[in-house]
C-alpha cells in the first residue's frame, strides 16, 4: 500500500493529463457533516467488506479517514482483497485542512 501525502492528492486531482482517483472516505457519516473532500464515495470503514463490489479492482483508489489510521486499515483490507492501486491518504481529512485547504472545518 502506497502511503500519499495531502500535497501529492493534492497535485493529482490538479493535474488534467492523469486519471483521477476514486476517493474512498470511510469515516461515520456525523463525521462527513463537518467536513469532507468533494467528490468522495463514503463507505463507512465496517460497510467495506459488503461494498466491496461498488470498488474498481483495477483502478487508482484514495482511502481517506480522519487522521488517516482507519483508512491505512481499509487500505490492507482491500490490499488482500486483491485490489491493486491503493493509496492511504496520510494524515487524512485533518493533514488536507492544515495543508491544502486551511478553509476546510476540523475536529
Amino acid at each position: 500500500m502506497n502511503q500519499l501525502s495531502v500535497t501529492d492528492l493534492a497535485a493529482w486531482l490538479a493535474d488534467p493529463e492523469r486519471p483521477k482517483p476514486l476517493l474512498l472516505d470511510v469515516r461515520q457519516p456525523e463525521e462527513l457533516e463537518i467536513c469532507v473532500l468533494p467528490g468522495v464515495v463514503a463507505i463507512p470503514m465496517a460497510a467495506v467488506p459488503v461494498r466491496l463490489a461498488e470498488l474498481p479492482e483495477d483502478g487508482d483508489i484514495v482511502v481517506i479517514c480522519h487522521h488517516g489510521g482507519r483508512s491505512m486499515q481499509v487500505a490492507m483490507f482491500l490490499e488482500n482483497r486483491g485490489f491493486n492501486a491503493v493509496h492511504n491518504l496520510a494524515g487524512g481529512v485533518n493533514a488536507w485542512a492544515r495543508e491544502v485547504d486551511p478553509s476546510m472545518p476540523t475536529y
